[in-house]
């Protein structure tokens, strides 16, 4: 994507009626909606993961997708989200189109009550993941974002897609690792 691709826009918190299920009408107004559509996948948990995002504005369309060799599922969900938003050079209206709703609750529901307890859970335990939690609070400010949950693995097109390059980044990965231990050994 580029810098002339994403509309000018102004971040509003969710209301906390907020529906997350019901997508945004396409007006005039928001003709210029940024899509992104991500997944996660992580072969073991913990163990090596990856993830996938797809970028859409209007016919516009870009695919991201990473790794790590240590993680977690959740944390590969985040990261998605975190990579196809670092995308985005202007505040944007976006619809984030997930399976994770780890992620869609977190953003919509739990984060006020996590920073108003000082990043502490309803348990009293500190959140998980807190440093890709405030990455994510971080990126998403300057944008209206409208959260959406779907199931996963139920033919979504582009959920699919976005699984299929987390589990392509997966595979990369551990190539990678495999290469650098006959290199080093």
């Amino acid at each position: 994507m580029s810098d002339t691709l994403n509309p000018s826009a102004i971040y509003q918190a969710p209301p906390p009626s907020h529906n997350h299920k019901k997508g945004l009408k396409m007006t005039k107004k928001n003709e210029t909606l940024v899509e992104i559509f991500s997944d996660g996948a992580c072969s073991g948990n913990p163990g090596p993961g990856g993830y996938g995002a797809i970028l859409r504005y209007g016919q516009h369309v870009k695919e991201i997708s990473g790794c790590e060799l240590k993680t977690t599922n959740n944390r590969m969900e985040m990261m998605a989200i975190i990579e196809a938003l670092r995308q985005l050079k202007r505040p944007s209206e976006i619809r984030i189109v997930t399976d994770s709703n780890y992620v869609v609750k977190g953003m919509t529901e739990w984060m006020p009550g996590w920073i108003r307890r000082n990043w502490v859970n309803s348990q009293k335990k500190p959140v998980l993941n807190r440093d890709l939690w405030e990455m994510l609070l971080k990126l998403s400010k300057p944008h209206h974002i409208d959260w959406q949950w779907i199931k996963g693995h139920h033919g979504h097109k582009e959920n699919e897609r976005c699984d299929k390059l987390a589990k392509k980044a997966i595979k990369q990965c551990l190539r990678k690792k495999r290469g650098k231990a006959k290199h080093n050994g």
